[in-house]
């Protein structure tokens, strides 16, 4: 009945418009003066404690890398490099947008960010040489998604937030400690390239189907001149990954030295940003980190209400009641996730479903970390499905394509992903093989 309560006020909330940071604040108010005994100041000093965490930090970083590179020139050197390399394939463009989304997801940490970035390149140049506009959009706008998958990401750093110092039971009785930001970075590599390579021969088929043309293959020297233009860039992919893994600093810090970097590589190195820019590009990121900030600020309170009235625990020991075992109890998850996942933004579904469903799936056997990757896909797909997709709307804004017609064109891409969710699902070495060949 508690947990009935804070959710009917969370919804009828939520219903009325209202911003889910807000939403999520009022809930937690609301419950406290008209159900609850908590006092105020324990609120007070969770409110504190909660948002101290060293973790936190990396994501105004992570934006402000991201940002740095994205309103500099990096994007259109990868894509360059991209399209040198696949171009002559079929579907050659399309092709070259779900690589450049790779390449740039791993350094932006953000899937809307992606779709602006590539798209507003490649969309216009696939029109441009012959695809219809749908094509281009579907490609981008799915593809866009890596930017969540791919490490460094800012959704896996939110669900690590979100399940930091949770020590939860397994079925074995004993104590599970939660998934930090390194692990969960480590286990996205071999998912989010795979995700990559089925977008990829879905739209080499669909280009193949419909006769759409191809590039003409790049020689070798041009092949090499993009490359060598767009190392800067792919440079921090190495700095990033390789910094964490070989103990030269933890995630946090290395978010700090990717801002740093970007900043050098696009005033100094590319030229792409004045100095007088800069300050633009810091409000930006300032901006964007204090919404998300915001939210994680209401998302802690509303956890340790959920907490104190013991609904993560009661509602584990409920679901296990039930018998559903393990398979059926992931495939309710992404049912629950994607419809959640249609009228909600990604980081918000994070820091209130993933201390709710953490407990009961480490009480079911299930991994923290192919837990955490189970989860990001759910949101990845979220970002493509109306009404609420930003990477629709983004991609509707590039192409002046009805947000309608965006989403009847994304189909073939969100299938694939779709059926990536179900192997993601069920097959956890897929997220666990490279974690457990490093010996995490």
């Amino acid at each position: 009945m508690t947990a009935l309560i804070i959710f009917l006020i969370l919804a009828l909330l939520l219903v009325t418009g209202m911003p889910v940071s807000i939403a999520l604040g009022l809930t937690v108010f609301t419950f406290l003066f008209g159900f609850s005994d908590v006092p105020m100041d324990a609120i007070a000093l969770k409110l504190f404690t909660g948002i101290e965490k060293f973790e936190i930090m990396a994501i105004p970083f992570f934006i402000l890398a991201g940002n740095f590179l994205t309103h500099g020139g990096v994007a259109r050197r990868m894509i360059r490099f991209a399209s040198s390399m696949v171009g002559h394939w079929y579907g050659g463009m399309g092709l070259a947008a779900v690589m450049a989304c790779a390449l740039f997801a791993a350094i932006s940490g953000s899937s809307p960010a992606t779709v602006m970035a590539v798209g507003s390149i490649l969309i216009p140049a696939m029109v441009k040489q012959g695809y219809p506009p749908q094509f281009g959009v579907g490609t981008v706008a799915t593809a866009g998604g890596l930017g969540i998958l791919i490490p460094p990401s800012i959704v896996m750093v939110m669900y690590a937030v979100a399940t930091s110092g949770m020590v939860v039971t397994g079925p074995d009785g004993q104590p599970v400690m939660s998934a930090s930001i390194g692990d969960l970075f480590i286990a996205g590599v071999v998912p989010g390239l795979m995700l990559a390579t089925m977008l990829g021969g879905t739209t080499m088929y669909r280009a193949w189907k419909n006769g759409y043309p191809r590039m003409d293959r790049s020689p070798l020297p041009e092949r090499w001149t993009a490359f060598r233009e767009s190392v800067w860039g792919l440079l921090l992919i190495v700095i990033i990954m390789g910094g964490i893994y070989g103990g030269i600093f933890t995630p946090t810090e290395a978010a700090a030295v990717s801002a740093v970097y970007a900043f050098v590589i696009a005033v100094w190195v590319y030229k792409d940003i004045k100095l007088r820019d800069v300050p633009r590009v810091l409000l930006n990121s300032a901006a964007m980190s204090a919404m998300l900030l915001y939210i994680i600020t209401n998302a802690v309170m509303f956890a340790f209400i959920l907490t104190s009235e013991q609904i993560p625990q009661a509602l584990s020991e409920w679901i296990v009641s039930l018998g559903l075992g393990k398979i059926g109890f992931l495939m309710v998850v992404n049912v629950l996730l994607l419809m959640i996942g249609m009228v909600m933004e990604p980081s918000a579904i994070v820091l209130i479903m993933a201390p709710i469903l953490y407990p009961v799936a480490v009480a079911l056997g299930v991994d923290p970390v192919h837990f955490g990757i189970m989860l990001v896909v759910n949101m990845e797909i979220g970002l493509c499905t109306p009404p609420v997709g930003l990477n629709l709307y983004v991609a509707s804004s590039i192409s002046r394509l009805g947000l309608t017609e965006v989403t009847r064109a994304s189909w073939p891409w969100l299938l694939t992903a779709l059926a990536f969710l179900m192997v993601v699902t069920y097959i956890p070495m897929v997220t666990l093989f490279l974690p457990g060949l490093l010996g995490m």
